[in-house]
């Protein structure tokens, strides 16, 4: 005689909602990326800190790392701004509407080449936008040239070496007044969590560089 054993209930946190509504579509994004690790940890800190995803605007740019929030918070919403231009984009969203809540995905190469005036003055105008940097030190979707992150040093995929100093995006915002400032890598799990989590507990600028290797 067989028994039926009834389904367990699913987890959910203090909205009542599961996992579900916290993820997006499938990602395009390389096997192995560490963009896709990023967009897990978004995905568990805002599901576990119980935010309601219509409450939340996605800001990516141009690049590897702005095809991300397409992959989290589906039901959330958005706008991709134009190459450099997603602080800007930010900026108007939560003057427009100070009860969002806004999370920014830009890469290395958006954030510190045509980007960089506008990083600049979101960091000294201590804004509540949460910004995320993907940072792999290339641009990954044209050939892997270097980016203005790059290690002094580092060779390309050619064997071309890089001849310039390294932007420190974290020092840049710190130099500049962002009131939270972190740096943390796609594969701990643990720390970048954490580090999430706390960004959305903060009330200003949050400025989180990722180092998120190329495959």
């Amino acid at each position: 005689m067989s028994t039926i054993t009834p389904d367990a209930p699913k987890k959910t946190n203090r909205l009542g909602l599961d996992l579900q509504p916290y993820r997006g579509s499938k990602t395009t994004l390389c096997a192995g990326c560490g963009h896709n690790a990023i967009s897990e940890r978004i995905i568990e800190a805002f599901y576990e800190m119980g935010i309601d995803p219509k409450q939340v605007i996605k800001l990516p740019g141009i690049g590897c790392s702005s095809k991300s929030p397409a992959y989290f918070l589906g039901g959330s919403h958005g706008f991709n701004a134009v190459h450099g231009r997603m602080p800007s984009v930010g900026t108007g969203a939560m003057l427009a509407n100070q009860k969002l809540i806004a999370i920014g995905v830009s890469g290395d190469g958006d954030t510190g080449a045509i980007g960089i005036g506008q990083f600049v003055h979101l960091m000294r105008r201590n804004l509540p936008i949460i910004y995320i940097i993907e940072d792999n030190g290339c641009y990954g979707l044209t050939k892997g040239q270097f980016s203005p992150t790059a290690d002094l040093g580092s060779k390309a995929k050619n064997g071309v070496a890089n001849e310039l100093p390294p932007i420190d995006t974290c020092a840049l915002a710190i130099e500049l007044g962002a009131s939270f400032v972190a740096r943390s890598f796609s594969g701990d799990k643990k720390q970048l969590l954490s580090i999430l989590k706390a960004s959305l507990s903060h009330n200003g600028t949050c400025m989180i560089d990722v180092l998120s290797p190329c495959v």
